[in-house]
């Protein structure tokens, strides 16, 4: 009869001991929830702080890549024309594509949409480049090449590189 006193006692105990745990740790679990809320709060707001300049330059750096490969300025930049147009398309194929290297990184930093904008722009850019160069007899030189590409460009309703350069500032608004 002792001996079972002495486990009812032990069971009682234990029964006690378990409910004050369970008691106890819904009483702090609220506490312990919001400290770890705070925490992750904290450390995205951290995250935040250190990538938004990245972000932003990144945005940038796409808007200022899709300017350097309009037509219209790299043209002008290049100075083609003492080139032959097979010369000219070989330069501002290395040009866009060397451009496009420098800034392939930056697609970490941002949207896939924008980055994906920055792609098309260059592929199309690539293709109009190509495509006005078949044109071309062989005799052609790198000014006449420069006045058939700039022709495409004008004849278009809308400048591409325009609509692109919205489209990646559009992005940059859904940032903020």
């Amino acid at each position: 009869m002792i001996l079972y006193s002495y486990l009812l006692d032990i069971l009682k105990y234990t029964v006690a001991g378990i409910g004050i745990i369970y008691v106890a740790f819904y009483m702090l679990k609220p506490y312990l929830d919001k400290t770890t809320a705070l925490q992750t709060l904290e450390f995205k707001k951290a995250i935040a702080n250190q990538t938004l300049p990245l972000r932003l330059q990144a945005y940038e750096r796409l808007v200022l890549f899709i300017d350097r490969i309009n037509p219209s300025n790299m043209l002008i930049r290049l100075n083609g024309n003492g080139y032959s147009a097979a010369e000219l398309n070989s330069i501002i194929l290395n040009e866009i594509r060397t451009e496009y290297q420098h800034n392939v990184t930056q697609q970490i930093y941002v949207s896939t949409q924008a980055w994906a904008v920055v792609k098309r722009v260059k592929s199309d850019t690539l293709a109009l480049v190509n495509n006005a160069v078949k044109t071309m007899p062989d005799n052609a030189t790198g000014l006449d090449l420069g006045k058939v590409i700039l022709t495409h460009l004008s004849k278009l309703e809308e400048d591409p590189y325009d609509i692109a350069t919205n489209l990646v500032r559009q992005d940059l608004e859904n940032i903020f």
